[in-house]
């Protein structure tokens, strides 16, 4: 097959980098959810030798991904896991947890299971970063996220862009309290919560 390629990830992947080097100064360990083509993997994990950065995906995104990890061949970008967020999550724990992308594309039964396992693989003092476009007050921050909304439900009724105080809720009652939250390019965000003592 050819390797898949997201234009998307090229894009967006340099102002990423840009937040993640300061909220993962410190992490060892990385599980990226819903990882793709596996680009921003490749591109972080170069980036960012002291972690190790793990992919994770559905079944049939894991082929493509494997392709992009090969061919780069990094010591610390290990072979990716199957994840579904309805299924079985690996019995591991991270110092942190990435995901790019996925809220608006799951339903939002799925946006809470996520987060009601988030506890089980995250360590002490864990680290959550989001990116993508959200909601604030339950408004959209653009008319190109309100054209994007109305797409995501047109593809899937149970799409869409998601409230960001409603998953601020679901990150607090998994015991994550809001870290950062950092304005990005097209009208996205990077949301960084970290676990609390306690959880």
């Amino acid at each position: 097959m050819d390797k898949p390629f997201s234009a998307a990830s090229e894009r967006n992947r340099e102002p990423i980098l840009s937040v993640l080097r300061e909220q993962f100064a410190g992490v060892k360990s990385v599980l990226e959810i819903g990882s793709g083509t596996g680009q921003h993997a490749v591109h972080f994990a170069k980036a960012m030798p002291h972690l190790t950065w793990l992919c994770s995906d559905r079944a049939e995104n894991l082929p493509g991904m494997h392709q992009w990890l090969a061919q780069a061949a990094l010591p610390n970008a290990p072979a990716p896991i199957e994840l579904d967020v309805n299924g079985a999550w690996p019995p591991l724990q991270f110092d942190a947890v990435f995901s790019a992308n996925t809220l608006h594309i799951m339903g939002w039964g799925e946006v809470q299971r996520m987060f009601a396992m988030l506890p089980r693989v995250l360590n002490h003092d864990a680290r959550l970063t989001l990116y993508g476009p959200f909601n604030r007050g339950g408004r959209f921050t653009s008319d190109s996220n309100a054209s994007f909304d109305a797409e995501l439900r047109r593809a899937d009724p149970k799409r869409g862009i998601r409230d960001l105080e409603a998953v601020d809720k679901l990150a607090a009652q998994a015991g994550l309290m809001l870290q950062g939250d950092c304005a990005m390019p097209s009208n996205n965000a990077c949301i960084t919560w970290q676990r609390q003592s306690g959880f």
